[in-house]
């Protein structure tokens, strides 16, 4: 037992004073003589001795009133069990993520956990509350009430990590509790080695009941006719799926078509036929599970003819004009000595086929060119330096090459997931009538291949930045050196990797992934491009590269839908965003990760729990009661006792 205010026990010497008192009232009695009556001399006898009795009683019942008393005042309690954290600072981290809006067995598990927190927080309790996208610091519940009412689900999935490191980048003498509100959707090892092991980190896993779920996962261009697009639409099943779902394609909120889908296997695909012309709308399913990925906006620009130009001698690009035709493409070719260096930043697309030599000025001007979003085809030459090609290379990436080697190779592998043969095979090709090459450059990268030998070497690879691709040969394709020219591949592959997605693809983005877009337009230097549409209006961060300005949007919108970029009132471009779909399957939590953790049911459990664990027991009000009682026990005595 130990003490608040150990100094009240001093006044325990008071003690003395009824004892004195007690000594002094039982000094011996005179004797006095009267008439020798028998009677009233036993009489005298048994009153003194009962008045004896009742002073001991007395005296006991008033020095134990005394000490209840001063022990009282002096609030004695018993230390608690889990003492040494009573001092802790508190961390709630809540995921508010798009999986927390399946249903557990008392509706939506994002707002269940936020009714539990309003509800079960203590009111005098000092926490800091961590979402996907907000941080609150040293708050109580009651000056928090309104935002936590208003926590909205975030497009960004649940980083525990992210929040652990905003943790301890608060420091501070005292030890940590972390409580983290999470469904698991997505947890991984590495996440939770970021929790500090001196934290005390409890659980709360709340589950979906429901885990079956539709999820449309996305929407490309199948293929490019002649008057209309083909485009697909990917979506995916978690669970049993029995019945056939209705799916929508809307523009501009204008239901355009409709139809069923069956799913047989776990992934499938539709196409929708529409005209080619903008488009800006959303593929729309009907699924009672989660509705965030319900919903896939995209857009569609009419296609603009692609700027391509080969560098290098007229007769061995003449197979190029057969390729870039002039109803898509703006073709020409020019020669190392008659390139015009100012064109280059007007191309979409330049393939630099067999140069001998590689001028720095032209090296200079392909790495700008490179960096604000054009596309480069690198075929080499017989007579290519080694050392001079990994010089230009080493530009673009971590792609080098190696001797050459004078030995006829058959091409027989094909990355048919690539996206240069996205749309080209309806299935894999066993039977192909593979080409050849009469010699190559061993090519070292860890990139993957997208055309290979027999010997499994690298023909054809390309090396990948954010809004542009470098595509290299490790052979030329001159008809001396090969017959790649006669092979069927050879329009897919020249044709795609001219392509320029933003302006002939589907344009759709991901919101918090950061992804750069380009747009064709001249800014002045006050000028500023804008995103809006009816429900949100922001700035991403812009760079101006020549006749482009490129766009970074971090994590903005945060809602997915079709958007619109204006210069001033003018309206350049139509752009779409998505959630991401890393959430979409319910059965992956990882709940099983948490085994070494504590996890607990509610919220009101674990504040429960450190409260019985952290509250001192606090006896005074026991010595209190007894004061009363021992008063009480000298009332009767002086009553009762004769």
């Amino acid at each position: 037992m130990q003490f608040k205010h150990p100094e009240i026990l001093y006044f325990l010497f008071v003690l003395v004073i009824p004892i004195l008192v007690h000594l002094f009232q039982l000094r011996r009695f005179k004797k006095e003589y009267f008439t020798n009556v028998q009677f009233l001399k036993e009489l005298s006898i048994q009153t003194r001795k009962s008045s004896k009795i009742k002073k001991w009683l007395l005296l006991i019942t008033r020095l134990l009133l005394l000490t209840a008393l001063i022990i009282a005042f002096s609030q004695p309690f018993f230390k608690a069990k889990d003492s040494k954290n009573i001092s802790n600072e508190m961390y709630l981290v809540l995921d508010n993520s798009y999986s927390m809006q399946a249903k557990g067995n008392k509706g939506e598990l994002l707002k269940r956990a936020i009714q539990e927190l309003l509800e079960n927080t203590p009111e005098n309790q000092t926490f800091s509350l961590i979402t996907n996208t907000e941080t609150y610091w040293n708050i109580d519940i009651k000056s928090i009430q309104k935002e936590v009412q208003n926590i909205s689900y975030s497009a960004l999935p649940f980083q525990l990590e992210s929040a652990m490191a905003k943790i301890k980048s608060r420091k501070s003498a005292n030890n940590k509790d972390v409580i983290i509100i999470t469904d698991a959707i997505g947890l991984k090892p590495k996440q939770l080695k970021s929790i500090d092991k001196n934290f005390n980190t409890y659980f709360i896993n709340p589950e979906a009941e429901q885990k079956n779920n539709i999820s449309i996962d996305s929407v490309y261009m199948n293929q490019t006719l002649n008057d209309f697009y083909e485009i697909g639409v990917n979506l995916k099943s978690f669970g049993e799926q029995n019945n056939a779902i209705p799916i929508g394609l809307y523009n501009n909120n204008k239901l355009v078509a409709k139809t069923l889908v069956k799913f047989e296997k776990p992934e499938t695909s539709i196409n929708f036929t529409i005209p080619k012309k903008d488009f800006n709308g959303y593929v729309s399913i009907n699924d009672a599970s989660l509705k965030y990925d319900n919903i896939y906006y995209f857009s569609i620009t009419k296609p603009e003819k692609i700027n391509v130009i080969s560098i290098g001698k007229t007769e061995k690009s003449s197979f190029l004009t057969r390729i870039y035709t002039s109803k898509e493409f703006n073709y020409s070719n020019s020669t190392i000595e008659t390139l015009d260096y100012n064109s280059i930043e007007k191309q979409d697309a330049i393939i630099l086929n067999e140069l001998e030599n590689l001028p720095p000025a032209l090296v200079t001007n392909l790495k700008s060119f490179v960096e604000k979003g054009g596309n480069l085809i690198f075929i080499p030459s017989s007579e290519s330096k080694i050392a001079e090609t990994n010089r230009f290379l080493g530009n673009f990436g971590q792609i080098q090459f190696g001797n050459n080697q004078n030995t006829s190779k058959l091409i027989t592998k094909i990355a048919f997931q690539h996206p240069l043969f996205q749309s080209v095979f309806e299935k894999k090709i066993d039977n192909f009538q593979y080409p050849s090459t009469k010699q190559n450059f061993q090519l070292n990268t860890a990139n993957p291949p997208i055309l290979s030998y027999e010997d499994q070497s690298c023909f054809l690879t390309s090396v990948q930045n954010q809004v542009s691709s470098v595509f290299v040969f490790a052979a030329p394709i001159n008809k001396m050196s090969s017959n790649f020219q006669n092979s069927p591949l050879i329009v897919p592959v020249f044709y795609n990797m001219a392509q320029n997605t933003q302006k002939t693809g589907v344009n759709s983005l991901t919101i918090g992934e950061n992804q750069p877009f380009l747009v064709a337009t001249n800014l002045s230097k006050d000028e500023i491009l804008e995103v809006q549409n009816e429900n949100e209006k922001f700035i991403p961060t812009q760079q101006i590269l020549n006749n482009k300005v490129k766009l970074q949007f971090n994590d903005y919108p945060i809602f997915a839908g079709n958007f619109k970029i204006y210069k001033k009132d003018e309206i350049v471009r139509n752009i779409s965003f998505n959630y991401n779909r890393s959430e979409s399957n319910l059965e992956q939590s990882q709940s099983q990760l948490l085994s070494d953790y504590k996890v607990e049911k509610s919220i009101e459990t674990i504040f429960n729990s450190l409260l019985s664990d952290r509250s001192n027991d606090e006896i005074w009000k026991i010595f209190v009661l007894l004061t009363l009682l021992f008063l009480f026990l000298e009332v009767l005595i002086q009553k009762l006792v004769k």
